[in-house]
């Protein structure tokens, strides 16, 4: 897929790895995990993420993490020359896998540091300084820890969540959730009450990381929901005609990044949609 996009071969774009960032007022931005590639992420959203008030400013007031996953926090490194703490919001056992197995906030702790914030998974929504009328409630999720967690193997509520946004002035409600395991019961009004859901697109089959000879591990032993097949995520979507759907989070090895592949056109049918660098999306 990658050598296709260089040479030119598959029409598709070339694609970052996924975060997302959300704003109330357009000035001050909760980033939603923090990618790998948040220092041109950045960079090509400058006139929203970098204002340019002071030295060293920034429009991100906050970090929510979804996971302890390393394409997901260790952006967190590149935004070690904060003037301020990090302010970072996530779950204990995010906080354990970040201070043990990948103990990026221990690094930090030598350069801007952090202030962290409990994500309680009681149901409750919280508030988040400078993001007026914007609530989050964390939804826990089946999916996977990574490999250098040390549960792994031991699964615990908080290893990986989704997000309920809910915008208290515009009344706009997103659900976000890139990695998802499983769909299971109390996850279906979220669905139903969204305008959009931003929901994992990893693989397209459950066995397609050995189909493109990449790797030997299912799509569901990585936490991840195939999209094809009886019981995935296309299915899952077809009992929400009236929200929009979009899917996030998606390998290179996936065939809807072809957007001529007939994969890509039976998600145009069941009214999926892709997303890519750039989306922009008002609630």
């Amino acid at each position: 897929m990658c050598a296709g996009v260089r040479n030119g071969t598959v029409q598709a774009q070339a694609r970052m790895q996924s975060s997302i960032a959300i704003s109330t007022d357009k000035i001050h931005w909760l980033l939603v995990n923090a990618s790998p590639d948040i220092r041109t992420q950045i960079n090509t959203l400058h006139h929203y993420l970098q204002p340019a008030r002071g030295l060293r400013d920034t429009g991100i007031s906050a970090v929510l993490l979804a996971d302890s996953q390393i394409d997901h926090t260790t952006g967190l490194l590149i935004l070690r020359e904060s003037k301020q703490p990090l302010e970072l919001y996530c779950t204990d056992s995010v906080y354990e896998d970040l201070t043990t197995g990948f103990p990026v906030l221990n690094m930090l702790s030598h350069y801007c540091g952090v202030n962290r914030h409990i994500l309680a998974l009681d149901g409750s929504a919280l508030s988040i300084p400078k993001l007026e009328h914007l609530r989050v409630t964390p939804v826990p999720l089946h999916s996977k820890a990574p490999p250098y967690s040390p549960h792994r193997y031991n699964p615990s509520e908080g290893d990986n969540v989704g997000f309920w946004f809910e915008d208290t002035q515009s009344g706009g409600k997103l659900f976000y959730a890139p990695g998802l395991g499983e769909i299971e019961a109390h996850l279906r009004p979220y669905f139903e009450n969204a305008d959009c859901v931003l929901v994992d697109g990893t693989c397209w089959t459950d066995d397609e990381m050995s189909r493109r000879q990449v790797g030997h591990k299912l799509a569901r032993e990585m936490g991840h929901l195939p999209q094809s097949g009886e019981g995935g995520m296309i299915e899952w979507l077809a009992n929400f005609p009236d929200t929009r759907k979009i899917l996030i989070h998606i390998n290179n090895t996936n065939p809807i990044l072809d957007e001529n592949s007939k994969e890509r056109g039976e998600l145009t049918a069941a009214g999926i949609e892709v997303s890519f660098d750039g989306m922009l999306l008002e609630l």
